[in-house]
């Protein structure tokens, strides 16, 4: 089939085998495994020509960062959408991957029908876009928003994540945006991921009260704790999207960007 992802696992398949083959298809994906090992996987990448990879963060020979960069150099201009998976919570190795090219930063464990629904969202909302892959210019960006919401404790499997991600971007790209939240700001990301503006807004606030579960209180008390009501406990979908977004536009005043924004 013409539109079918092809994907290429280095994983046991025994690690995908959550869901049926059926799934895939209905995702459109076609997968293909090899062997956890770095050099192998950067053979099968030359000769399959994927469109999508998943791969261990560590691997036999050469790691995940590694295979990025050797790959994206002999890419013959074909973009690959990198996806690494990791047993370890870390900021510092989710900045190291997102800041290599991948796209996602995946830790274990997680449902299949998940991220299999999360890079047929992800080529879809990228449709548009001259490549698939992150550009640089959005890359240090992404990477400064994607380090705040694993510091709150949003975590990076659910839906919500990725569109509060696109909300603070799009935010601190059109501060005006966020006084239109429901008229503009939902669509423009239901829009992106092919859904309603309504499930866009029941995610955030999902991704919302699971980091407030699971985060640390010293952080959430960082940035919300002088602007939210004791009583409600945490913020509004708005309220949120607000203060990260206007907490890293200062910033970026604050610091000069690496010669993309005057």
């Amino acid at each position: 089939m013409e539109n079918t992802i092809k994907m290429l696992i280095a994983e046991d398949s025994a690690e995908f085998a959550d869901v049926g083959t059926t799934v895939y298809a209905e995702f459109g994906v076609s997968p293909s495994f090899c062997e956890k090992d770095g050099t192998a996987l950067l053979e099968e990448i030359r000769k399959q020509s994927p469109d999508v990879v998943v791969m261990d963060m560590f691997m036999k020979n050469i790691d995940a960062v590694g295979v990025i960069k050797n790959a994206r150099r002999n890419s013959n201009g074909k973009e690959i959408i990198y996806i690494t998976l990791s047993n370890f919570d870390s900021s510092m190795l989710e900045r190291e991957a997102l800041g290599a090219g991948a796209a996602y930063y995946v830790i274990k464990p997680f449902k299949t029908a998940d991220l299999l629904e999360r890079i047929s969202d992800f080529i879809r909302g990228n449709s548009s876009r001259t490549s698939g892959a992150i550009k640089s210019s959005d890359s240090e960006l992404q990477i400064q928003v994607t380090e705040i919401l694993h510091q709150i404790g949003v975590p990076a499997h659910i839906k919500g994540y990725q569109y509060l991600r696109d909300s603070i971007i799009m935010s601190i790209e059109h501060p005006e945006i966020i006084n239109a939240v429901t008229k503009q700001l939902y669509p423009s990301v239901a829009k992106k991921y092919e859904t309603t503006s309504s499930r866009v807004e029941r995610a955030i606030r999902h991704a919302i009260e699971v980091a407030w579960d699971r985060g640390d209180v010293d952080v959430l008390n960082s940035y919300f704790g002088y602007t939210i009501h004791n009583g409600r406990g945490k913020p509004t979908n708005s309220e949120f999207v607000a203060m990260i977004s206007d907490r890293l536009r200062l910033h970026m005043k604050q610091v000069p960007n690496r010669g993309d924004v005057a």
